[in-house]
């Protein structure tokens, strides 16, 4: 079984299934592993950068090659069990349906008019405080979250499994999962977290730019701007403190034809971020519904580009 059809069964299973409740989740694994390295680390090396590296490391090594031992000794009994577990491997990586499922929730209590319970289903998706958000502001923030998880929850996997399989998928789930962990620029976490955050800015350097002509006609083909999309990504993508958020936040902001960026607050500290987009309108509900469709059509097109991309390497 071809890696392309192993891709798009786990895509079509990903659609579907989304990430049920109960079942142990690799990135959750990974997550107690994180953990753990994180307590040896911290207790064996004097400097925290140092423990950073080593624990980063180390779990994207056991994150790897863990997978690559179970798919090829299955795939040793028998290939239909390897490819099945290749697939499953894959399938926990993306998350176009999950990020559809954990974000709806915001539109539907704003439709409702209930501030509070939008607030807190926000608050399980972004990081930064949500307790005193405006209507637009949590907008903003739901679009924000949507734009640069259709890089790390859709393009970079996808990415990522094309050039390595099902092993080098999971490797980066593991970067992006500790970059979530670690990634804080707290006393807690600021030089700990170092090699994480700066590993997962070189794991999304590529697909965060790749993924700018993907945005864009996924917003065509929705009936909105490329054009405006591409236009403001470039104008505006590298305006974003992180190196590779901006860009499909840009993307979707012209797309959309809204502004994003600006002040947020974490953990009660003002974060000024740099406006991305041209202020031609305040951020409404309905954009929150808009991003969805640009995801879903990006990550179909994205899935096409993998897909044509083997066939013509296979094919020369």
């Amino acid at each position: 079984m071809s890696l392309t059809f192993q891709i798009a069964i786990a895509f079509i299973a990903d659609l579907l299934l989304g990430d049920p409740k109960g079942y142990p989740h690799p990135v959750k694994i990974i997550a107690h592993l994180a953990h753990a390295m994180e307590n040896f680390s911290r207790n064996f090396f004097s400097s925290l950068k140092l423990a950073g590296i080593i624990t980063t490391l180390t779990v994207v090594t056991i994150s790897f090659f863990t997978v690559w031992m179970i798919i090829h000794g299955l795939n040793s009994a028998h290939p239909w069990l390897g490819w099945a577990a290749s697939i499953f491997f894959i399938y926990t990586t993306l998350s176009v349906r999950s990020l559809f499922d954990e974000s709806r929730p915001v539109f539907q209590y704003l439709k409702e008019a209930d501030l509070i319970k939008a607030r807190k289903c926000l608050s399980n998706i972004v990081g930064r405080d949500t307790t005193s958000l405006k209507k637009n502001e949590i907008v903003r923030a739901t679009v924000e979250t949507v734009a640069e998880s259709t890089v790390d929850g859709i393009i970079a996997p996808l990415f990522f499994t094309l050039l390595g399989g099902a092993p080098l998928a999971v490797a980066y789930k593991a970067i992006n999962t500790m970059d979530s962990l670690f990634g804080y620029k707290n006393e807690t976490y600021r030089e700990f977290g170092w090699a994480s955050a700066r590993l997962d800015d070189l794991a999304n350097w590529f697909p965060a730019r790749l993924s700018l002509p993907v945005i864009a006609a996924g917003a065509g083909l929705c009936g909105l701007s490329g054009k405006n999309s591409m236009a403001i990504a470039f104008r505006d993508g590298s305006k974003h403190p992180s190196p590779n958020s901006g860009f499909p936040e840009a993307a979707m902001a012209g797309a959309l034809g809204v502004r994003l960026g600006g002040a947020s607050f974490y953990s009660g500290e003002l974060n000024e971020k740099p406006f991305i987009g041209d202020n031609l309108r305040e951020p409404e509900l309905s954009d929150i519904t808009r991003s969805h469709k640009v995801m879903f059509t990006t990550s179909i097109l994205a899935l096409a580009l993998v897909i044509i991309f083997e066939v013509l390497h296979n094919l020369f």
